[in-house]
C-alpha cells in the first residue's frame, strides 16, 4: 500500500530553551560527565589531561584542559552543536565518541554555563553555551568570544589543546547555593568519588606503554586495574575470541587473589565503596575504555563464593548498536549471539573463584591437620562440630577427675551446638573479609601450643612438619608470630634439659 502524497510541510524545529533543558536530564553523574569530556580529549590525541576545580569561591567552576589537537573556530562551532555527528557513521578505531552529544549533554547535566576554549597552532577560539541566555532568547545560537582574558584556566592551554569550563554549577550545590563552605564540601566529596571512577574507567590508558597522564588538581591519578594483574596470585585464563560480523569480541577471565594475599589497602581499593560482592562479573571495554562493570548480565547471581571472579570483554566502536551502548557510555545490553558463550565462561571462572575460597577453608577443617572444628556434611546439611579429640581438649580432660570429664565434654558440645549460624551468614554475605577469629591471650595460646606440640612430638613427627601443620590451623594461624615464639621457647627448654 503506497503512502499518501505529501500535501504540505510544517516547521517542527524544537524550541531551543525546552530541548536544551531536556538534555540536562539524560542521567549523567559527575563522574560519568567528566569521563565523557576525557573521552573527547583522548580521541583528540591528548597525552596530558588536567582536571582543575575551584570549589570555595562565590563562582565555583570545574575545568578540563588537554594538550590534544585543538580545533579551528568552524570546528569548534560544529562541536558545540547538539547532535554534531551521526552515530551510524564509520569512525576511527580510537574514537571514543558516538552521538556527538557527549560534550553538551555531559556539561549541561552539571552546569548552566559551558565555555570551550581551543587552541590550534597558537590561534585560540572560544564559544559559550549559557542556558540562561538560551532561555531568554529561545535561539540555537552559541556565543563566540574574542576577549579570553577573564576566562579561568586559559593560562593552562598550550600551543595546541582544548579547555572545557563548567560554571554555574547548579546541579552540584547539594542544596547549599548560599553556603559556600557546605557547597564546597558537597562538590569535593563528589570529586573524590570521581577520582576513583576515572582511575578505573581509564586504567588501560593510564598504564599503557605510552601512558596518558590525568591530573586532578595537580595530583596524578594512578591506574586501578580491576583484575590485579600485577599480583602474582591472580589467576588468568587464556583469551578467547568470538568472531562476529561487526567485529571480534575478546574475552578473558580472571580470579583475583583472596584478601589474605594482598594488603588491606589494595584489597579495599580494588573493591571500592560497594565492596567485592558488587565488583564481581563482567567488565565491558570499548576501545580499551571501561563502559560497564560489576554485572553478570542476568546470567547468574552475585554471591560471596564467586566475588573473586571477573571477566574482561573487549569490543570495538563498530559494535555500539549491537551492545546498545548509551549516550553516557555507562550501560550496555548483551547481544544474543554472545550470551551462550558467556554462560559457559561463567561456569568455568566461577569454579575457579569457589576453589580459591574452598581450598583455604578446607585447610581449617582437614582431619589430618588437627583442626579444632570438624566439617560434617550429611543429609543435605553442613554442620560444624568441635573436635573433642584435639590435644587441647584431651590433655586437659586427662588432668580432670573422672567424674568431671563428662561435664567438660558436654560443655564443648553445647558450644558447638550454639554456633551463631544466622549471624555468621549475614556477616559473611555483607563483609566476609571483616569476619576474623577472636584473639587469644598469651596464657591460653601457650597452653594450646604446649598441648598440640606434646602430642605431635610424641607421635614422632618432624618439627618442620609440625610447624607446617600448625601454621594452617587456628588459633595458631591467626597468631603465628606469637605461636612461633612459644614453639621456639618450648624446643629450647627441652634441649637445655
Amino acid at each position: 500500500m503506497q503512502q499518501g502524497f505529501v500535501a504540505r510541510r510544517a516547521d517542527a524545529t524544537p524550541h531551543a530553551a525546552a530541548l536544551i533543558e531536556g538534555l540536562r536530564d539524560i542521567g549523567y553523574s559527575l563522574e560519568t560527565a567528566i569521563s565523557d569530556i576525557v573521552d573527547n580529549s583522548i580521541t583528540a590525541g591528548a597525552r596530558r589531561i588536567q582536571i582543575l576545580t575551584e570549589t570555595y569561591s562565590e563562582e565555583p567552576f570545574i575545568a578540563i584542559v588537554d594538550d590534544g589537537t585543538g580545533m579551528t573556530e568552524d570546528e569548534l562551532v560544529a562541536a558545540m552543536r547538539p547532535g554534531s555527528r551521526n552515530p551510524l557513521d564509520a569512525r576511527d578505531k580510537v574514537d571514543l565518541g558516538r552521538f556527538g552529544l557527549g560534550l553538551k549533554s555531559a556539561s549541561f547535566s552539571q552546569c548552566r554555563k559551558l565555555t570551550v576554549v581551543t587552541s590550534i597552532d597558537g590561534i585560540m577560539s572560544a564559544a559559550v553555551w549559557d542556558l540562561d541566555e538560551v532561555a531568554n532568547r529561545n535561539e540555537w545560537s552559541v556565543q563566540l568570544l574574542d576577549d579570553l582574558d577573564t576566562i579561568p584556566c586559559t593560562d593552562q592551554l598550550g600551543n595546541t589543546g582544548t579547555l572545557v569550563l563548567w560554571e554555574k554549577l547548579d546541579r552540584l550545590s547539594g542544596g547549599h547555593k548560599l553556603n559556600a563552605a557546605k557547597r564546597a564540601e558537597v562538590i569535593n566529596q563528589r570529586l573524590t568519588e570521581t577520582e576513583r571512577h576515572l582511575r578505573l574507567v581509564f586504567h588501560r590508558f593510564l598504564e599503557g606503554s605510552k601512558p596518558i597522564k590525568i591530573h586532578l588538581n595537580g595530583r596524578q591519578l594512578r591506574p586501578l586495574d580491576p583484575f590485579a594483574r600485577k599480583n602474582s596470585a591472580t589467576i588468568s585464563d587464556p583469551e578467547e575470541v568470538i568472531a562476529l560480523p561487526q567485529g571480534d569480541v575478546e574475552i578473558q577471565s580472571f580470579t583475583i587473589p583472596h584478601h589474605k594475599q594482598m594488603s588491606n589497602l589494595d584489597w579495599d581499593d580494588l573493591g571500592g565503596p560497594e565492596g567485592h560482592l558488587k565488583s564481581q562479573g563482567f567488565y565491558l571495554y570499548r576501545g580499551e575504555r571501561l563502559i560497564l562493570h560489576g554485572t553478570w548480565f542476568g546470567l547468574c547471581r552475585q554471591s560471596e563464593l564467586t566475588k573473586l571472579s571477573r571477566v574482561r570483554i573487549d569490543i570495538s566502536n563498530s559494535m555500539d548498536s549491537d551492545w546498545k551502548i548509551d549516550v553516557k557510555k555507562s550501560s550496555a545490553q548483551l547481544p544474543p549471539t554472545v550470551r551462550d558463550r558467556l554462560r559457559k565462561v561463567i561456569e568455568r571462572i566461577q569454579d575457579g573463584s569457589k576453589r580459591t575460597y574452598r581450598k583455604r577453608g578446607q585447610k581449617l577443617v582437614d582431619h589430618n591437620r588437627l583442626p579444632l572444628w570438624h566439617r560434617i556434611q550429611a543429609d543435605g546439611q553442613i554442620r560444624y562440630r568441635p573436635n573433642i579429640d584435639h590435644p587441647i581438649f584431651t590433655e586437659y580432660a586427662e588432668e580432670l577427675p573422672e567424674h568431671l570429664r563428662r561435664g567438660f565434654f558436654n560443655c564443648i558440645g553445647v558450644v558447638g551446638a550454639s554456633l551463631p549460624v544466622e549471624t555468621l551468614h549475614a556477616d559473611m554475605a555483607a563483609v566476609a573479609e571483616d569476619v576474623v577469629a577472636d584473639r587469644v591471650d598469651e596464657d591460653t595460646l601457650t597452653q594450646a601450643v604446649q598441648a598440640t606440640l606434646s602430642v605431635l612430638l610424641a607421635a614422632k613427627k618432624e618439627l618442620k612438619d609440625i610447624v607446617a601443620l600448625m601454621k594452617d590451623v587456628d588459633p595458631f594461624r591467626t597468631a603465628w608470630s606469637d605461636t612461633q615464639r612459644i614453639i621456639d621457647a618450648i624446643i629450647e627448654a627441652k634441649r637445655s634439659k
